[in-house]
């Protein structure tokens, strides 16, 4: 299953993990990614630790744990690949997708990631 399916299809809560370029690491709970093609991700991402993170080291981890009964899921391993802050294309992507979530002011960056290696949850 290719991981725009995936990420379209199942449900579940995700997990980024990023480190400042001295070592001080972040983990927040984010939506599941947008897939934009086979190798790359985005996030939109606030202006927090974890944005301020990537900006100083390009990479992170996110941990996607599949909603039911064990440990079942996917782990991304991440280097930041670019970014735009167009508050329209923020909202056209995530137009795309069905949610309760609304765009918020304070989501100011499209974060793209390229996919370095993925991996399921061992546990």
């Amino acid at each position: 299953m290719s991981l725009a399916d995936y990420f379209e299809t199942t449900e579940g809560t995700g997990v980024l993990a990023t480190c400042d370029s001295r070592g001080n690491v972040d983990i927040a709970i984010y939506a599941r990614p947008y897939v934009i093609d086979k190798n790359t991700i985005a996030f939109s991402m606030a202006e927090r630790l974890s944005y301020t993170n990537i900006q100083s080291n390009p990479k992170a981890a996110y941990l996607f744990i599949e909603k039911g009964q064990g440990y079942k899921g996917k782990r991304l391993y991440l280097t930041k690949a670019g970014e735009e802050s167009n508050s329209q294309r923020i909202k056209e992507i995530k137009s795309k997708r069905i949610s309760s979530h609304k765009t918020t002011a304070i989501e100011k960056h499209l974060v793209y990631f390229t996919v370095d290696k993925t991996r399921p949850i061992v546990g």
